[in-house]
């Protein structure tokens, strides 16, 4: 039996083309507003790749600024690598057993 671990896709940069927000320079002043102060490399890298960590601040803090749930962000997967990528689920399956009626 193949084991499954939760995978994740992010999905900020989509959620941030859906409001018409197209460079990430623009999403620092936003979070700032709401006391999430991050360095332009590290909101680049907030857009850019999928979080490994992340503060429930800026995850509130993003769904203020778009108008979204969690849910909108973060989509869960049934299997990934715990970098963001999603991967395919592969599970061995038994043969079922032959069953046999008497007549």
């Amino acid at each position: 039996m193949t084991t499954t671990s939760p995978g994740y896709i992010w999905k900020l940069r989509q959620v941030m083309a859906d409001r018409e927000l197209w460079k990430t320079s623009e999403l620092g002043p936003l979070l700032a507003e709401r006391g999430v102060v991050l360095s332009t490399a590290q909101v680049y890298r907030l857009v850019a790749q999928a979080p490994q960590r992340l503060s429930l601040t800026t995850l509130a803090a993003l769904c203020d600024i778009f108008s979204c749930t969690p849910n909108d962000l973060i989509e869960v997967t049934a299997a990934g690598g715990g970098d963001g990528s999603e991967q395919k689920v592969t599970t061995k399956k038994r043969p079922r057993r032959a069953r046999v009626d008497p007549q």
